[in-house]
């Protein structure tokens, strides 16, 4: 057999299984439901408007524009590219239309699409939407979402954007299998009697609207969660997004939020900022979309349960340590990085690393300069970044990229003196990570620009 009658068979065979797989894994679904509910769910309750408000807060909670909203379009009509290890899926338009949207969605239709995954054309729904997490969404919450969704949301005619996964991977019929695998059934959470209330309901934002474990836990092979709530070891202990580190959200001293107060964290949520760092790359979007629209009593619930969560490792509290800061103020510049740390962070971090409140983020005990994986910290140098402007802190702050003005190696030394200075105490940088940084995001950068 040659390569040129080998091809096309292969091809007929991988065609053949595709089918067959779908078909099985839709008679499946049928057949033995899965995760699958009820599409004919009827809403117990009429719509009116306070249930549409309710909705309309329950989707800043979820975050929905930030994925649903493309930049410069309209809100909720879909179109934004999700990065995946396979290629890019683009979101849907959840705007009412009838032709393009979800206006022909009955509550069951869309019940099952946010909290199982499941279309109204019985496809699984790439994981990029995160139902595994909205299983933990109560009934209530779910029909004043829907409320808002068909009442309170403008229709909007456009057409969803195919995605950029090339054949085979873009075969949907896998997905069922991995929904079963890896996607919970519905399950409310519910508190348990003579519990924590406000740590309840920390846990319930945090597990479903919020979904925090999507971005903040580790995946694993099947690039599913490696946990979905607080009883796996791994919950919330940071995870990889967007070539940036997702921090730890644990009681790690140094990489986690085991030095920050639940006030820290309450500021942070709420202007983007506080007195330990600032947000960055996905982060902006959920305190811009999301968290800055949320209640005080909200936030401080979601503080409580993070701050009962345990550390995952076994780092040192911070300890700041004057030495570098000394040296720098009397022109000892002789540690490597140390003079472009002068020229071109000091300005804005200080000498001593601290950084000016509420303006430009301290260095010194930071956790995202502490991360075992610095990528983060790469990203921020080569792109620049911006804080988020909200109600509470409406001016917002933004860091020009470096890409331009300092070579790898130049970045690669920087990092590590920051990394170790201070009493920051965080692995080395190796040139070779920035060079593979600065080949995926510098023509990414440049291209949006144009």
């Amino acid at each position: 057999m040659t390569l040129k009658t080998a091809v096309p068979r292969v091809v007929a065979v991988l065609v053949v299984i595709g089918i067959v797989g779908y078909a099985a894994a839709y008679l499946a679904a049928v057949l033995f439901g899965g995760n699958g509910g009820d599409r004919a769910a009827a809403l117990p309750q009429p719509i009116d408007q306070q249930l549409v408000e309710r909705g309309a807060y329950v989707a800043a909670e979820g975050d929905c524009a930030a994925c649903h909203t493309a930049p410069g379009g309209k809100p909720f009509a879909g179109g934004l590219p999700l990065a995946t290890p396979i290629g890019a899926v683009y979101s849907s338009n959840v705007t009412p239309d009838k032709a393009t949207g979800i206006g022909n969605y009955s509550y069951g239709d869309f019940e099952r699409a946010v909290r199982r995954g499941i279309t109204p054309g019985g496809r699984t729904l790439y994981p990029a939407m995160p139902y595994p997490s909205y299983a933990r969404v109560s009934d209530q919450d779910m029909q004043a979402l829907y409320a808002f969704f068909m009442q309170g949301v403008k229709p909007v005619d456009q057409q969803d954007k195919p995605t950029g996964i090339a054949w085979p991977l873009s075969m949907r019929w896998p997905l069922t299998y991995w929904r079963w695998i890896y996607a919970p059934a519905v399950q409310p959470a519910v508190p348990a009697p003579g519990s924590d209330a406000v740590a309840d309901l920390g846990a319930y934002l945090v597990e479903g609207l919020e979904h925090c474990g999507t971005c903040h836990t580790p995946r694993g092979i099947g690039l599913n969660e490696e946990a979905l709530t607080p009883d796996g070891a791994q919950y919330l202990a940071g995870g990889k997004v967007d070539n940036y580190v997702a921090n730890n959200l644990r009681g790690d001293a140094r990489s986690g939020l085991g030095a920050w107060s639940e006030d820290d964290i309450v500021r942070f949520l709420k202007t983007g900022r506080n007195l330990n760092t600032a947000a960055f790359g996905g982060m902006s979007d959920v305190v811009f979309h999301s968290t800055q629209y949320m209640t005080d009593a909200d936030l401080q619930a979601i503080a409580h349960f993070l701050k009962k969560l345990p550390a995952s490792g076994q780092d040192q509290k911070f300890a700041y340590d004057p030495a570098v800061g000394d040296a720098l103020y009397k022109g000892d510049v002789t540690k490597a990085g140390a003079l472009d740390y002068v020229n071109s962070c000091a300005a804005c971090h200080l000498t001593s690393g601290k950084g000016y409140a509420d303006t430009f983020p301290a260095l010194a005990g930071n956790p995202v300069v502490n991360a075992g994986d610095p990528s983060s910290l790469i990203h921020i140098v080569l792109t620049g970044g911006t804080i988020p402007s909200t109600k509470v802190e409406p001016t917002h702050f933004t860091m020009p990229p470096f890409h331009a003005r300092l070579t790898d190696q130049e970045i690669a030394d920087l990092l590590t003196f920051i990394r170790s200075s201070w009493g920051n105490n965080a692995p080395a940088v190796d040139v070779g990570q920035v060079a593979k940084l600065r080949a995926a995001l510098v023509p990414l950068q440049a291209a949006g620009s144009q």
